[in-house]
């Protein structure tokens, strides 16, 4: 576990003293807040469900972003409860001011991946590429900016595409169901 704390510590620092500018960090800084409190994220939710040849898409996504919260908000968060990085790696600097709640894992990277299987799985190829460069980028600007450990992250990522994956195999069965009744 040590050494997976001094990677992890490794890998910040280089991303510190190698990537970071002011232009970049402006850019981070924008790209993280499309996480912030899931808001982004909800309200596309709210409009895939809001067109009809997207609700299938929205219904999933608004399903797969409660299952992520319950799992990583609620219980991970608070079963792990690890310390952010920047109390703990040497010498990082942390661009947003401290965090609430614990590193591990990473909201904004699971319900950022949530949206990508969602919309690579119900919609469109070309909005599925979109979701996950973006994803991709909320991951990253988590770790540019200091916040969250690269396990956090690898950890987010993972349980985001196993939230979505649940919630398009819930949302398909169940409209399954719902066809044979109406038959």
């Amino acid at each position: 576990m040590q050494q997976l704390v001094e990677l992890d510590g490794n890998i910040l620092l280089w991303i510190q003293e190698h990537l970071r500018c002011d232009v970049m960090t402006a850019i981070m800084k924008v790209v993280t807040m499309l996480g912030d409190k899931g808001i982004f994220l909800i309200a596309v939710a709210v409009l895939l469900i809001a067109y009809r040849p997207t609700r299938k898409a929205g219904m999933a996504a608004m399903l797969g972003l409660v299952i992520n919260l319950l799992i990583v908000n609620v219980w991970l968060k608070n079963m792990v409860d690890r310390t952010r990085p920047y109390y703990v790696v040497e010498g990082l600097n942390c661009l947003l001011p401290p965090q609430w709640d614990s590193s591990f894992p990473s909201g904004h990277t699971s319900h950022a991946f949530v949206m990508v299987v969602v919309i690579w799985s119900t919609l469109k190829r070309k909005y599925g590429v979109i979701a996950l460069v973006m994803a991709i980028l909320i991951a990253f600007s988590r770790l540019y900016l200091g916040v969250h450990y690269p396990s956090d992250v690898l950890a987010g990522v993972v349980i985001g595409i196993l939230s979505g994956l649940a919630s398009v195999i819930i949302v398909k069965w169940w409209k399954q169901s719902d066809a044979v009744e109406e038959n």
